[in-house]
């Protein structure tokens, strides 16, 4: 068990390990937010499946909070959406003053989705895990998944696992050695 202070706040992280070595890590995000204005964005009120038309298709989006701002496009086909072109193109509607993660989610049933993330600072990317967060949450609220039960989501980097109950938001995945570095405290 450990804390990390964040600029959403201390988040709670229980670490797993196997043979000494961090194997799973998971956090416990807090209570999402569906206010426009809160996101932050220029819509008022709860944003849930609103349409909206880009490069001429239309397509259903849900905004949620889970520490940083999220635009949830719902889409059948994920590996074929140009998500660079649509996320720069949600990034530059004026719709969100301070950036926005852009995720484009299928519903695979109701305690599945896969999806592909799109960085307001990088671009695509294969994983992030408050994007997960939002996918799930975002299907949750508009019923698309259950509600209380784990949903795996499926990502390009690997399976991220959310729970959306009454207590908040809870992510849990597995982890691996990216880099090594020590700080002077």
């Amino acid at each position: 068990y450990l804390t990390v202070e964040t600029s959403s706040g201390v988040k709670e992280l229980w670490v797993n390990s196997f043979n000494g070595k961090a194997s799973s890590v998971s956090v416990k995000l807090g209570n999402p937010i569906f206010e426009g204005k809160l996101i932050p964005s220029t819509f008022d009120g709860e944003v849930t499946e609103r349409q909206i038309t880009l490069g001429g298709k239309s397509y259903a989006v849900s905004l949620v909070n889970v520490g940083n701002p999220h635009c949830v496009v719902f889409c059948d086909k994920v590996d074929e959406i140009d998500i660079d072109a649509i996320g720069q193109q949600i990034s530059d509607t004026g719709y969100f003053p301070c950036g926005v993660i852009v995720e484009c989610v299928r519903v695979v049933n109701n305690v599945t989705v896969k999806m592909r993330v799109w960085d307001r600072i990088n671009g695509e990317t294969w994983s992030c895990g408050t994007a997960a967060a939002a996918a799930a949450v975002a299907a949750v609220k508009c019923g698309q998944c259950s509600y209380g039960e784990i949903i795996t989501v499926k990502l390009k980097g690997g399976d991220l696992f959310v729970k959306y109950d009454e207590s908040g938001v809870e992510l849990d995945g597995s982890v691996k050695q990216s880099f090594e570095g020590s700080i002077e405290i």
